[in-house]
């Protein structure tokens, strides 16, 4: 088997001291820490003299002018839309909720006026039924003060005989006339 590791670095011993303490920090060897160093600034094409990292802060910035033009896009096609519409939906519902308040209370104080109306009509209604039935109460009385009257009439005619003159016949008549005018 041939040994692939022929090439060889020199290197102060400076360098070399920041280089270990680099690899223990890692957790990794030395030798292994030198390829990842290589294989990242092959992939990344990163000058290791840049400090400030010109590329990546291109690439960065790019990104993000990318991302920000994305999201500009965005807000015009849904975000702008949405709010109109959904500021047209709200100026929708308060109307409907103006009109469903206006003609609910509208509404409500029609019906409390006719709920007073008919609690109007039925205390007429339940006057009426009293002077009614005081009526019928009355008619009642009448009749019975009637009866009596009749009776009496009877009472007296029946005690008058074939020789009972005119005269108390007609002042029978005319008491009796009076005590039903009475009634």
């Amino acid at each position: 088997m041939e040994d692939i590791n022929v090439r060889s670095v020199r290197y102060p011993v400076v360098v070399d001291q920041k280089f270990e303490k680099i690899a223990l920090k890692l957790g990794r060897t030395k030798r292994q820490v030198f390829i990842q160093m290589v294989d990242y600034f092959y992939k990344s094409k990163k000058d290791p003299m840049d400090f400030n990292d010109e590329l990546l802060k291109n690439t960065l910035l790019k990104n993000h002018q990318q991302y920000i033009g994305f999201i500009k896009t965005q807000e015009n096609m849904l975000l702008v839309p949405m709010k109109i519409w959904m500021d047209k939906i709200g100026e929708s519902q308060r109307q409907i909720i103006d009109f469903f308040n206006k003609e609910v209370l509208t509404h409500n104080v029609d019906v409390i006026n006719n709920q007073y109306d008919l609690a109007g009509m039925m205390a007429e209604v339940a006057r009426l039924m009293e002077a009614i039935l005081q009526s019928q109460k009355s008619k009642e009385t009448l009749k019975a003060q009637f009866m009596s009257i009749l009776e009496a009439y009877i009472k007296a005619r029946e005690a008058f005989t074939m020789m009972t003159a005119a005269r108390e016949k007609e002042e029978l008549i005319t008491t009796t006339k009076k005590q039903v005018t009475l009634l």
